[in-house]
């Protein structure tokens, strides 16, 4: 079997992602810009929408589940009177309405939106019915079942209301969510149908839009020393979990993979949290009786 070319680089490199250009598209440029072994993303954004894409490079990419389970925040506009096939701009009106809610409606119809939600993702959205993308079957013509799903909303709000077409929001919520079928779903509740127009991903975890780079600038640094120097380390993408520090005897078990001593923190017997030695992770764990019970080791150089 080939072996990947490319360095062992790890860390993240957080994009503002371009409309127009899919998540997988800016992970292979990141991938190339960089010339890593292995890149991957935590969380797809849909083509037409901007902001936060973080990329996992190397190591980091153990650590992507924890920005896919944080909280995330995006910033919408609804087109309210017309719902598409897709549930956004890019698809064909299928049904329309002349009427349109008051503000004071729109805000009383967002609090149903708050919370523990079910959720219907969208026909053209990337889950699997019956082993094959929904999005494949809906291009062919096909209407599906897909079946609705837990979804917990943070913070539903009204930003602004542009004219009586348009309603500006912005969502906190956690993984999995579908700004399409808030929209969609938010449009049925107030009996005039709607879409996403504009979507934007302004942070996810501990990563913000506003401290992204452009594509045009991974284009223009390309395998430079000033694109690595915009790289975060790998530990950031731990920051929702607690760190517990671990001597040189620990470390060395624990990337052996197997228990290693850790000293003591604010984690309880059960607790998955991250061990470090001299500032560096070595592995995620449960903590048990002083030691971290590894489930996933990081293969780092020495700090320094």
């Amino acid at each position: 079997m080939a072996r990947k070319k490319g360095r062992d680089i790890s860390g993240w490199l957080i994009v503002d992602k371009p409309a127009g250009m899919t998540s997988t598209s800016v992970v292979n440029k990141v991938r190339w810009a960089l010339a890593a072994k292995k890149a991957g993303h935590a969380g797809t954004l849909d083509p037409e929408a901007t902001g936060v894409l973080a990329v996992a490079l190397g190591e980091a990419t153990k650590t992507v589940p924890f920005i896919t389970d944080a909280l995330k925040a995006y910033r919408f506009t609804v087109r309210l009177g017309q719902r598409t096939n897709t549930d956004d701009g890019e698809g064909e009106v299928i049904t329309s309405s002349d009427a349109r809610p008051s503000d004071d409606e729109i805000k009383e119809a967002l609090h149903g939106f708050v919370g523990e939600i079910q959720q219907v993702p969208p026909q053209f959205s990337a889950v699997k019915i019956d082993g094959e993308r929904a999005y494949k079957r809906a291009r062919d013509g096909e209407t599906m079942e897909i079946e609705p799903r837990p979804l917990w909303v943070e913070e539903l709000v009204m930003t602004g209301r542009p004219d009586a077409d348009h309603v500006e929001l912005e969502m906190t919520c956690g993984k999995g969510g579908y700004v399409r079928s808030i929209a969609r779903d938010l449009g049925e509740a107030l009996g005039c149908h709607g879409h996403v127009l504009k979507l934007r991903r302004i942070w996810s975890g501990p990563f913000e839009a506003e401290d992204g780079i452009t594509i045009e600038q991974v284009d223009a640094l390309a395998k430079s020393p000033e694109l690595d120097a915009r790289l975060l380390p790998l530990e950031v993408g731990l920051a929702e979990l607690p760190e517990l520090k671990c001597t040189a005897e620990g470390a060395a078990r624990l990337r052996n993979g197997n228990p290693g001593m850790v000293i003591p923190g604010e984690v309880d017997y059960g607790d998955e949290a991250w061990a470090s030695f001299e500032g560096r992770a070595v592995a995620v764990g449960v903590f048990k009786g002083g030691e971290l019970h590894p489930n996933r080791v990081f293969v780092q150089p020495a700090a320094g």
